[in-house]
């Protein structure tokens, strides 16, 4: 059996569907295929205990509101509704802590908050509110924009000049530690960015890892931390009826065996049964990089050059999740992060520092720092009133991906909660640990239980993305683009990566002097 299309898509994850909206909306006929029996990838949720909805990997998504790619699909009229809990975030720097920081969605009530704990901070908050306003969308789409962002460039120079500029660069690029102390003086409101900065690998000293807490903070601070009304399933949901809408088709439970090529041009991709999907314009791949040009593609069809430097891509760290149902609100000691969505636990500022030591240097942390969503004071939907579906995550340290060790985390995790809330063992009615082999199962882009496609380090973004000499959507393999996180601008839930693979397969024609170019580099010719 042989289907011929347009564009095929592997991977209905939000970059796949994405790509596929894209590509519809240009008039070209798209076919998503998805290993897995539903669409979603990382943005999907399930009642794992009854009445309780669970999201099962992403929960919280200030970069889906934010993303201009998501707003011009206008998901808003294919179902999707958001919802936030009254508090943004709470980040209590000891179990003891009865006075807990809180991220408030109006910037006077947060430097009012901050104001508490250092009268100096109130002013620096709104003074940091204020910059961010002022470079907002331009420093967005130069984050988020295909590379290199000229437009988003140009206009950030537009907007701030070009000794701010040159300030604003040195100012993301800051280790987060630093970003952090240079903004405010007490820990509190330091830990406001540093706790966000741990979203990604980046170790808080590096270079780097402050534009991600700063990036965070400020959309935060801006409309909270979003979530779907109904679960992280209905934001897949309403991606898949806008591909539809536009005429793309989604097939699940078909697994692609191998992309077919000929001549250095992808022509179609074969699956696990044998069916041959032929395509005549482009295959974009929602994949991980290093299953892309290893397991995807015939070794032959991969320059030797790409195959030398995959040895060398970096997998960011293992995540272990654990899922609750609660049979009633938790009893913190800080009584304010009741009203907060997210809750970072765990760690104080050197604690964080401590805790991302251990990750690097093969420690199994005693007291893990961790990630923690109470989804119904978010969004009332998700469980029986005066219950609380809610979830914690945290890391292993590199390359250990043991079920054993991820197990002994959990507990960890178990025994910070109930640090923090006295009794919180108690209101457990259902308990799940996602291992990180449980989150490969369950979509094979989660290598490892790695959940942003790669490491988010200097050396592994930008042009370096998913190596150096490869960085974007374009491949050396004519008419195939990468289409996933591995690729610029890298994780999180934004659909950039697939919105670059699908822009420039649209524009495929008129870059193929560059991809040729690339392929003769990467020859060595």
């Amino acid at each position: 059996m042989t289907d011929t299309v347009d564009a095929v898509v592997i991977g209905a994850g939000q970059n796949g569907l994405v790509a596929a909206a894209t590509m519809a909306d240009a008039g070209w006929d798209v076919l998503v295929v998805e290993a897995q029996p539903e669409p979603g990838g990382a943005v999907r949720s399930a009642e794992l205990f009854p009445g309780y909805c669970s999201d099962l990997f992403s929960a919280f998504y200030p970069l889906a509101v934010a993303s201009r790619v998501l707003r011009r699909l206008d998901l808003e009229s294919h179902g999707l509704r958001w919802s936030r809990a009254p508090a943004v975030l709470g980040h209590p720097r000891s179990p003891e802590d009865r006075d807990a920081v809180l991220l408030h969605p109006d910037p006077d009530r947060t430097a009012d908050e901050l104001g508490r704990f250092d009268i100096d901070d109130r002013d620096a908050w709104l003074r940091t509110v204020e910059q961010w306003h002022k470079h907002r969308e331009p420093l967005l789409g130069a984050l988020l924009d295909p590379f290199p962002p000229v437009k988003a460039a140009t206009k950030l120079l537009r907007a701030t000049g070009r000794s701010d500029l040159l300030a604003l660069v040195r100012f993301l690029m800051l280790p987060a530690r630093r970003m952090a102390r240079e903004l405010f003086a007490s820990e509190q409101a330091r830990l406001l960015i540093l706790g966000n900065a741990t979203h990604a690998d980046i170790p808080l000293d590096a270079p780097g890892s402050g534009v991600m807490g700063y990036l965070l903070t400020m959309l935060g601070q801006d409309g909270g931390n979003p979530v779907p009304v109904g679960g992280a399933g209905a934001l897949s949901a309403a991606l898949v009826a806008r591909a539809q809408s536009a005429g793309a088709r989604v097939r699940c439970g078909a697994r692609v065996e191998t992309i077919e090529t000929r001549s250095g041009s992808a022509t179609g991709v074969r699956l696990a049964g044998g069916e041959l999907i032929t395509a005549r314009r482009a295959v974009v791949a929602d994949v991980s990089a290093p299953a892309l040009y290893t397991a995807l593609l015939p070794s032959d069809a991969v320059p030797s050059a790409v195959q030398s430097s995959l040895r060398d891509f970096e997998w960011d760290t293992p995540t272990v999740k654990v899922n609750y149902a609660l049979s009633q609100p938790i009893p913190w000691r800080s009584a304010g992060l009741a009203d907060a969505g997210t809750v970072h636990l765990g760690a104080d500022e050197r604690g964080l520092v401590r805790w991302m030591t251990d990750l690097n240097t093969g420690v199994l942390p005693e007291s893990p720092f961790l990630l923690f969503g109470q989804m119904t004071t978010a969004d009332p939907s998700r469980s029986p009133a005066g219950t609380e579906s809610a979830w914690a995550y945290t890391h292993l340290p590199r390359e250990m991906h043991d079920d054993g060790l991820a197990d002994e985390l959990a507990t960890r995790v178990d025994r910070v909660l109930e640090a923090h809330a006295p009794g919180f063992g108690d209101t457990v009615v259902g308990r799940q640990v996602q291992r990180p082999s449980d989150l490969e199962a369950a979509n094979a882009n989660l290598h490892g239980g790695a959940v942003n496609g790669g490491t988010a380090q200097l050396y592994q973004q930008l042009v370096f993305r998913p190596v150096p000499g490869l960085g974007g959507p374009e491949t050396p393999i004519a008419k195939l683009y990468l289409g996933s996180s591995s690729a610029h601008p890298g994780g999180g839930v934004h659909g950039a990566c697939g919105y670059a693979a699908a822009r420039s397969a649209l524009l495929g024609g008129a870059r193929r002097r560059t991809r040729r170019a690339v392929m003769r580099l990467l020859a060595g010719g």
